[in-house]
């Protein structure tokens, strides 16, 4: 509690005196106590507060310790003590209890719901009136956050008969502070609209109704401090700070925010040493070796060197030596160079008593504890926790996840981990249009249902001829195990009765499980099972005509996952790969379908990221032709340029797909390279695909390999993030379909 000596002010003339008459009495000791003027707070009470006891000297020093005692308390508004031939006297005036706290003038309930926090904590408290005005700071500062900075408070104190008083606070949020500008001096070495791009602050504009980050935010402002002074970090800057932050008020009150940035030279990697102060095995870890030796030259990064670092830390996890860790101190050369020592340091032998979680509001403790590979009772290590953290973020349901440390004693340790939970629903609608024809795709999205990181998917795609809807749950963490389950329902109708002499209706459902085999290595199982019902007309081909009827298909699905990207969303670095293949196990239709794919990404530095992915797709009859549903195809977003669907062999006038599809897709971001507002993006790509094959001769099978080149523009905008594309075909078949122009919409709620 704040202010606790304010007592010192009303202090009681009658204890005052009674001390100077009592000077004589010093060596005396206390025979008894008699409280006087308390109606809620008992005798005992009063004289625990004290910390007096019987036998105890009544001494000036002792007497002072026990009034300061007692108002600390908060309970009593007047205070005296005297002391008489043995007999402690206490005499208190009791202040009011807080009856009710009412708050007026906040429409939000989020906000109310903030400060309802901090007001009910001193609600059927004492009323210290000195202490309101902390509570006013607390609830200015909570509006602050949310940009209130103009807001103004008036408090008023109704006295009740029982010794209770009611506060009511009411509150004038005036105008709201938005960022006019944000403006970005000194020695700042890149480009302003780089920089934005960097924090989380935001200049107001129109289209930014869905974020409060144009509000200006003392605590956003300290991580924007931090998020750009680490940026520079990673690029070369080893000495670059952010000198100092200026919000200054506008004639339309609003704020012009200033970062003044101090850069400095920019250094690169000297030499790397690795020292083995324990017995741990050297030559095992000579690889890493290399990979240092390779920075050498290269400009500094933080990234990178912590990346390495913890890459070496979970090598030598894995060799199950688990208190050996790898730490790095750095040592400037000169005005450019930096030296990087690695230390194989033995770590105190510790382990996890507890783990305390707080600010999961909404969230069920269960879905972050089964994330954490270190549980109670492990050993602990700060690399496989910090991998824990990664797994709680990688939900994608908080904002921030944070943990600290506190020693218990010499062998274990208290862990607090600290989350911020985000909106976890997304509403997305995308659309395509070419030559022959337009497409529509919409859907919903829950990532953290009922607050059991159980993910809901609900997504229909409309185009002039199919329409197709999934519902699917997927529970992660089933059972509170480290396994997954999910079910699906789906049903699809294909109408090419005008152009194919055919119309496919199916319906079915599946149910499957995941689980981490190994270290970022998957493994997947479905089993599912489909109806479907395949019509015909005179003007369908032959071998259509043949496949008509009714097919009933139970299966079985298997897929291998090895992820090795640092991040699931945006990835910058790193791999992933996935083989899958899909077995009958009672099917009217026997055919084995494979998959392969893969993506590779690597960071060119300055937000640019090089990546490339392939996509190879296989089905085979054990009997008999390939239904024609069953067919595979080229997906829309692997080959850009093409309608979806419109290339490969034909029969007739009919695109059918063929029993082999591949693509293979490079592309690079570039930036802020051509736009000025921040949050665009502009990709540069290659794609390459194909179709091919039959088991039976077609009218039309062209092996010719189909390519396009474009250009991408991601805009991360206050609706949501928008994808516009547009792509020139490089090669292509007399037969196929072009689709130049492309676009993607997509919002969070």
């Amino acid at each position: 509690m704040k202010n606790k000596f304010f007592y010192v002010k009303k202090i009681s003339i009658i204890f005052i005196l009674k001390l100077i008459f009592t000077q004589t009495s010093i060596a005396d000791v206390i025979k008894d106590f008699k409280v006087e003027g308390n109606n809620r707070v008992s005798n005992q009470t009063i004289i625990m507060f004290s910390n007096l006891n019987i036998g105890d000297d009544a001494n000036n020093d002792i007497l002072n310790e026990a009034l300061k005692n007692l108002y600390y308390t908060d309970y009593f508004k007047e205070i005296s003590i005297s002391f008489d031939s043995g007999l402690l006297n206490i005499k208190v005036e009791e202040n009011p209890i807080i009856q009710s706290v009412t708050i007026n003038g906040i429409k939000s309930s989020r906000i109310n719901e903030k400060i309802k926090e901090v007001t009910l904590k001193i609600e059927k408290y004492p009323f210290v009136e000195n202490k309101i005005n902390d509570q006013v700071l607390l609830i200015k500062n909570i509006l602050k956050s949310n940009g209130y900075y103009f807001v103004d408070i008036k408090t008023s104190i109704k006295d009740n008969t029982n010794n209770t008083v009611n506060l009511t606070y009411d509150v004038e949020l005036g105008e709201i502070a938005k960022i006019k500008k944000i403006n970005f001096i000194g020695d700042k070495k890149f480009r302003d609209n780089s920089l934005r791009n960097v924090i989380i602050s935001e200049e107001s504009k129109f289209w930014k109704f869905l974020t409060n980050n144009k509000f200006l935010d003392t605590n956003r402002i300290s991580a924007d401090v931090s998020r750009l002074e680490n940026y520079y970090l990673n690029r070369g800057y080893y000495n670059a700070v952010v000198k100092s932050t200026t919000g200054i008020i506008t004639d339309e009150k609003q704020f012009e925010l200033t970062f003044n940035i101090k850069a400095g030279n920019k250094f690169f990697f000297n030499n790397f040493e690795i020292i083995n102060n324990n017995d741990y095995p050297i030559e095992s870890v000579s690889k890493f070796q290399d990979k240092f030796n390779d920075l050498k030259g290269k400009k500094y990064s933080k990234k990178v060197v912590n990346n390495l670092v913890n890459e070496l830390n979970e090598f030598i996890l894995r060799n199950e030596f688990t208190f050996v860790n790898a730490t790095y101190e750095e040592k400037t050369i000169d005005d450019s160079k930096i030296d990087i020592i690695i230390n194989f340091d033995d770590l105190d032998k510790t382990f996890v008593e507890r783990i305390n979680i707080f600010g999961n509001f909404i969230t069920d403790e269960k879905v972050i504890r089964n994330s954490l590979i270190v549980d109670e009772g492990d050993a602990f290590n700060e690399v496989l926790f910090n991998k824990s953290i990664q797994k709680v973020k990688a939900k994608n349901i908080f904002k921030t996840v944070e943990y600290k440390t506190q020693n218990k004693d010499n062998l274990n340790k208290i862990i607090d981990i600290t989350v911020e939970e985000k909106a976890t629903g997304e509403i997305f609608a995308g659309a395509g249009t070419g030559t022959t024809g337009s497409s529509l795709t919409a859907g919903l999205k829950e990532n953290n249902y009922l607050g059991l990181g159980i993910k809901l998917d609900t997504n229909l795609n409309l185009t002039e001829d199919s329409i197709k809807g999934k519902f699917s749950i997927l529970n992660p963490n089933y059972n509170n195990s480290d396994k997954s389950i999910k079910t699906s329902l789906e049903s699809s109708t294909d109408d090419f009765m005008s152009t194919s002499g055919y119309k496919t209706n199916r319906t079915g459902f599946s149910i499957g499980t995941e689980f981490e085999q190994m270290d970022n290595l998957f493994i997947n199982l479905d089993i599912s099972n489909f109806y479907e019902d395949l019509v015909t007309t005179d003007s369908a081909t032959s071998i259509v005509k043949k496949q008509e009827g009714n097919y009933i298909e139970n299966l079985l699905k298997y897929s291998i996952k090895l992820n090795k990207l640092n991040q699931d969303f945006q990835p910058t670095d790193g791999y992933i790969n996935n083989f899958s293949q899909t077995l009958p196990i009672y099917s009217d239709d026997l055919a084995i379908e494979n998959s392969l794919t893969g993506s590779i990404y690597h960071s060119l530095g300055d937000n640019m990221v090089f990546s490339a992915s392939y996509f190879l797709k296989t089905i085979n009859s054990l009997e008999d032709n390939v239904r024609i549903s069953k067919r595979v195809f080229v997906p829309s977003r692997r080959l850009r340029g093409f309608e979806s669907g419109k290339i490969g062999p034909k029969d007739g006038t009919q695109y059918i797909g063929g029993n082999y599809a591949t693509a293979l897709n490079l592309s690079s971001t570039f930036p802020n390279v051509i736009f000025e507002k921040e949050n665009i993006d502009l990709n540069f790509f290659i794609d390459m695909a194909n179709v091919w094959e039959v088991d039976y001769n077609s009218s039309l099978d062209s092996s010719k390999i189909r390519s396009s080149t474009g250009i991408a523009i991601n805009w991360f905008s206050g609706i949501g993030p928008l994808s516009f594309s547009y792509a020139i075909p490089l090669s292509e078949a007399d037969s196929d379909v072009t689709e130049k122009f492309r676009f993607q919409i997509g919002t969070s709620f």
